[in-house]
């Protein structure tokens, strides 16, 4: 029996490699792309997973990825994002333009092409697929000096907002999730005078597992995340 695929967009050494192994370990065949797939060697062995180099602001190439699958996919998860620094006044135009593109762009790009091969698959259970966007506070809020992140948090929630809206009634589970805290991710440490402070990525992974999971007769469109030390 042929494994389900699952794709993952935006892959590094944290949250997304949290995902991939704990995807791997519940069956499905893994394809993970990122600008520099050699860095995914090792865990590509790992998992089992093809790899595939794309910049997922590239139409053609994302196109390319979904296109290439051996079926399609039951889970396409979009994890990048770019932040831009500075006070609004001081900001270069076109890194602002590139910040919005990886951020907002390619989450558009990734959902158009998921929701595509998903829509043409058979359902199963009545369930088609899971399309998730990796959010973060900032697209609830607004913080200072950090407006073209914000901008595009704010665009990708909006985009998972009317995509879950139209999708849900196909069988295609679409979610946002508000990563609403720092992620352990590997080379970051915790302050001493707060231990236990960050979210651990697989904590994060398993959380999206249980997104994937879900009954349709009670999806979520969208999930907040934040370590227990966090302040409302």
């Amino acid at each position: 029996m042929a494994k389900d695929q699952a794709v993952i967009v935006g892959v590094g050494q944290g949250l997304s490699a949290a995902l991939a192994r704990l995807l791997a370990a519940e069956g499905y065949a893994l394809t993970l792309a990122a600008r520099d797939a050699e860095k995914l060697a090792g865990l590509a062995e790992e998992t089992g997973a093809r790899t595939v180099a794309m910049d997922a602001t590239d139409a053609g190439a994302m196109a390319a990825l979904f296109d290439g699958l051996p079926a399609a996919p039951r889970v396409a998860i979009y994890n990048p994002s770019a932040r831009v620094r500075g006070p609004i006044a001081e900001l270069a135009p076109d890194e602002v333009r590139r910040a919005l593109e990886v951020t907002a762009f390619g989450a558009f790009l990734m959902g158009q092409a998921a929701a595509r091969a998903m829509q043409a698959a058979e359902p199963v259970g009545g369930v088609r697929g899971t399309i998730l966007f990796t959010g973060a506070s900032a697209g609830v809020k607004g913080f200072p000096n950090s407006a073209p992140f914000a901008m595009g948090k704010f665009a990708e929630r909006g985009l998972a907002q009317s995509m879950a809206r139209e999708l849900h009634p196909r069988g295609i589970h679409v979610a946002w999730v508000n990563i609403d805290g720092a992620i352990r991710n590997p080379g970051r440490t915790e302050p001493e005078d707060a231990p236990d402070s960050m979210l651990a990525p697989e904590a994060i992974a398993r959380a999206y597992l249980g997104l994937i999971r879900q009954d349709r007769s009670a999806w979520s469109d969208e999930l907040t995340l934040r370590p227990w030390v966090e302040r409302f």
